[in-house]
């Protein structure tokens, strides 16, 4: 049985299954509970102290009644594919989780799927809350590039659905604008000024644009304006839900990492869901 090992540090999320159970018991008890109705949603990926409360809260929103919850990270560049992981199960501080192989050789059957073979943060770091919320769902590992193939495969992702006869939700990965001298991007100063720009007009309109489900436009602001680092989870998981009947999605919340860090660099991130009532 191949095992996908955890790879990122304690620092990013707790170590251990006692630490993030009481950590998402915390987040849990911050917000009442919501109306389990979304079928996708976009979370942030940073470590939990920035942004765990925002990805916590989509996962809280998916509907209880799924058989597998896929996961689309990113960091790719625009020329590459679709990834996903071969491996049987997923190692989780929360013990492990199983992966939806038959889906994924279904999608395989439609669109091209390389082996994940890279850590990477950005599924990895959503994986415990999807065992704590969604114990009995599934799992299937994919990244997509911030290109138009990541709407042709949330599109597979819904026809797959309906070929195998199973009733799935797909969460897309993505942080906002990477701002400062640390990610080489100073467009609007410094200071307030600063941070006003990156809230209010550059992470806004990439925001409007998934909300919207503009994809094209996602990507292409995502790229000129450097506004999000996986547009591609993001767009996958939105095409995911447009083509199960939603037009429109929601947002839960958007902060940045200055309420936790103040810095000269700082990242945005958001929260979004795609259910029938958004």
């Amino acid at each position: 049985m191949r095992i996908r090992k955890r790879t990122l540090p304690a620092g990013w999320y707790p170590a251990d299954g006692p630490a993030v159970g009481r950590r998402i018991a915390e987040y849990l008890a911050a917000s009442p509970e919501p109306e389990r109705k979304a079928v996708a949603g976009i979370a942030p990926h940073a470590g939990w102290e920035f942004s765990g409360a925002l990805a916590c809260e989509v996962f809280r929103h998916i509907q209880r009644s799924v058989h597998t919850v896929v996961v689309v990270g990113g960091h790719l560049g625009q020329e590459d594919g679709i990834l996903g992981a071969m491996e049987e199960e997923y190692e989780t501080p929360l013990g492990l989780l199983k992966a939806d192989r038959e889906l994924l050789e279904a999608l395989r059957e439609k669109l091209q799927v390389d082996a994940d073979r890279a850590p990477d943060n950005t599924v990895e770091i959503q994986l415990p809350f999807l065992h704590a919320l969604l114990p009995e769902a599934r799992a299937l590992a994919l990244r997509a590039p911030p290109a138009r193939i990541a709407m042709d495969l949330g599109r597979e992702l819904a026809a797959a659905q309906d070929r195998l006869g199973i009733r799935i939700a797909v969460v897309g990965s993505t942080d906002l604008t990477h701002y400062g001298p640390n990610y080489g991007f100073l467009n609007a100063g410094h200071g307030e000024q600063a941070r006003r720009w990156v809230e209010e007009t550059n992470d806004r309109r990439i925001l409007d644009s998934l909300l919207s489900m503009d994809f094209p436009e996602a990507i292409r602001r995502s790229i000129a304006e450097r506004s999000a680092c996986s547009a591609g989870g993001a767009v996958a998981a939105a095409s995911f839900a447009h083509a199960c009947g939603i037009s429109r999605g929601k947002l839960l919340r958007y902060t940045t990492s200055l309420a936790v860090h103040p810095s000269e660099s700082f990242v945005g991130y958001a929260a979004i869901v795609y259910s029938k009532d958004a």
